[in-house]
């Protein structure tokens, strides 16, 4: 059966038709089964990757609070605090077992966050150590977690709060093993690639020192995993001083859609890469055409910043234009290629296709989607196809 749910009355309408034999109705509140409460908070996090409009996470660690000869008592006690506390259309369910409960605050304004944080806590504080002991109260512990997160203020730390992605830690988890293989994979086929590309380093290096000054590889800032920050290597292919602004505002107007329409043929459809750019040398045209400047690369594979396959690495400029839900392709490590180099490569025109492509891989990731990626991968570069 389809059902139609107006996005204000998504909470007390959920609450009124998705009953659950396990979810617990108390006096003041229902209180829904830990599958449905975590359904509906991805549920919530995809929606407000679309709409931009934010939420707030409350959990309730209980502790030991809730010890089996008085549970029920001390739970309704609990409930009743919450009920006092948030709103109606508030959603409230078991986040973990029967020991953290979670409070969905749907549509929070990024100004307000603090200010209701602050509100929610004094009121449950103040309800709690009414009707409980502060021993009890002592034991109780509250965390917010906010949608969305700022990933666009990259850090050397983990940004990811995995309390807002239950559904991708628990896959995963699930995939723990495989993505053993797959960093193995990443290993050997680094180290390999280094090995048989030696005398290619050597020459290529020899040659940008001879026709241009300047070091021989090119380190840049990007953003991997959860937005941590790495050093990005490649072969020089512009001349030392150039004006990174040029490139910058080109990301930054391809992301919002804003590419100059009056280009004809390839100069539409390149993503990324400037057509004419007079930043680049004469051997750093030969070195981009053949995709030889990648060829660094593989020392970030072997450090564990990027993987063989994987989205490309952002810059850390691009994520000022990303909307929330493209930064989902950062939950994964970055790598030399992807599904959209071997399906259109530099010849994507949208940038939201590109993003599609990216979460496409990262829902379906298999080792052999990788072999798959890295075969055709190969083919792309010795073909030459939209370099």
């Amino acid at each position: 059966m389809n059902l139609t749910i107006e996005k204000p009355n998504l909470g007390r309408f959920l609450r009124i038709i998705l009953r659950d034999p396990h979810s617990y109705r108390g006096k003041h509140r229902e209180v829904l089964a830990e599958d449905l409460f975590r359904k509906i908070l991805c549920w919530e996090r995809k929606r407000a990757e679309r709409s931009r409009k934010s939420f707030l996470l409350m959990l309730i660690d209980t502790g030991t609070v809730l010890r089996a000869n008085r549970k029920q008592r001390v739970l309704t006690r609990i409930l009743s605090a919450l009920s006092c506390s948030t709103r109606e259309t508030d959603i409230v369910g078991w986040y973990r077992g029967s020991a953290i409960l979670g409070v969905i605050f749907t549509e929070v304004r990024e100004a307000e966050r603090n200010a209701l944080q602050s509100l929610v806590l004094a009121k449950l504080s103040e309800a709690l150590r009414s009707s409980l002991g502060a021993e009890d109260v002592d034991q109780i512990r509250i965390s917010f977690h906010f949608f969305p997160e700022d990933w666009d203020k990259p850090n050397t730390s983990r940004l990811s709060d995995e309390k807002l992605y239950p559904d991708l830690f628990e896959r995963n988890e699930a995939r723990k093993y495989r993505h053993v293989v797959k960093r193995v994979m990443d290993i050997v086929g680094s180290v390999v690639a280094l090995i048989l590309f030696c005398p290619l380093f050597a020459l290529i290096a020899l040659t940008i020192k001879l026709t241009s000054k300047g070091p021989v590889l090119f380190k840049q800032t990007r953003i991997g995993q959860y937005g941590t920050i790495f050093t990005f290597l490649k072969f020089r292919s512009m001349m030392p001083a150039n004006d990174p602004g040029i490139h910058r505002d080109y990301v930054r107007r391809f992301i919002a859609g804003d590419v100059d329409s009056s280009c004809s043929g390839r100069c539409q459809n390149v993503v990324y890469k400037i057509q004419e750019d007079p930043r680049i040398t004469r051997v750093g045209k030969f070195l981009r055409k053949t995709s030889l400047d990648e060829l660094p690369q593989f020392i970030n594979v072997l450090k564990g910043d990027m993987s063989l396959v994987g989205p490309r690495p952002a810059f850390p400029h691009e994520l000022e234009g990303y909307w929330c839900w493209h930064k989902r392709k950062l939950s994964v490590r970055p790598g030399i290629t992807c599904l959209w180099q071997v399906r259109g490569r530099n010849k994507i025109a949208n940038f939201d296709d590109w993003v599609t492509m990216d979460l496409e891989y990262i829902d379906n990731w298999s080792l052999w989607l990788d072999f798959k990626i890295l075969a055709r991968t190969a083919w792309v570069v010795v073909a030459g196809t939209g370099s």
